[in-house]
This record gives C-alpha cells, sequence and structure tokens, in this order.
C-alpha cells in the first residue's frame, strides 16, 4: 500500500503546469532591471512546477492568485484540469492593483 502511495506520489512530481505569458507581461519583464528581473523570471518558471508557491493568495475581488517577489507582484491563473498557468499581469505593487 505504502508503495503504491509513493508512486503515485513520483508520478504527480513529474507532472508540469504549461505555462502561458500574456504579452504584457513579457514587455514588463523586459523593463525590470536586475536583480529583481532574475528573481522574478526564476519565480514565473517554477510556477509550472508548483503553482502554489509559499506565500501564494488567492485574490479577492478578481479571479486569480498573486506572488510576491519584492516590490513586484505576478497575478496569474491556474487550471489544474489541463496543468495549464496563465500569468496574466506582472507590476510593482503601487500599479498592479489599479
Amino acid at each position: 500500500m505504502l508503495i503504491q502511495h509513493l508512486q503515485k506520489l513520483k508520478l504527480k512530481e513529474r507532472r508540469m503546469h504549461k505555462l502561458r505569458l500574456e504579452k504584457t507581461v513579457v514587455k514588463a519583464l523586459e523593463k525590470i532591471n536586475e536583480p529583481y528581473y532574475s528573481k522574478i523570471k526564476t519565480a514565473i518558471l517554477n510556477l509550472a512546477k508548483n503553482p502554489r508557491p509559499a506565500g501564494y493568495k488567492k485574490l479577492k475581488g478578481r479571479a486569480g492568485f498573486r506572488i510576491r517577489i519584492a516590490d513586484y507582484r505576478i497575478i496569474y491563473d491556474i487550471f489544474d484540469k489541463v496543468l495549464q498557468v496563465d500569468v496574466i499581469e506582472l507590476g510593482h505593487r503601487k500599479d498592479i492593483y489599479l
């Protein structure tokens, strides 16, 4: 029984969500300087492995989730049935929730 459970966990670990980035997210990322650029890029890529990382929050008043990277926010949706993460918005915390 335990072996079957561990095998199922290993299968789940192999599954990665497909990432889809809005064009505005790519443009916003290009405008961000180091060291934030690398941290944000890594965080976005890690969403494919774990779309619910430590510190993620479900947004209130609108669809989606958010993660914080320093003063920047990444807004995204998760579609578990099709294993897809759509990154909708990226921006500084003072501008992102307007």
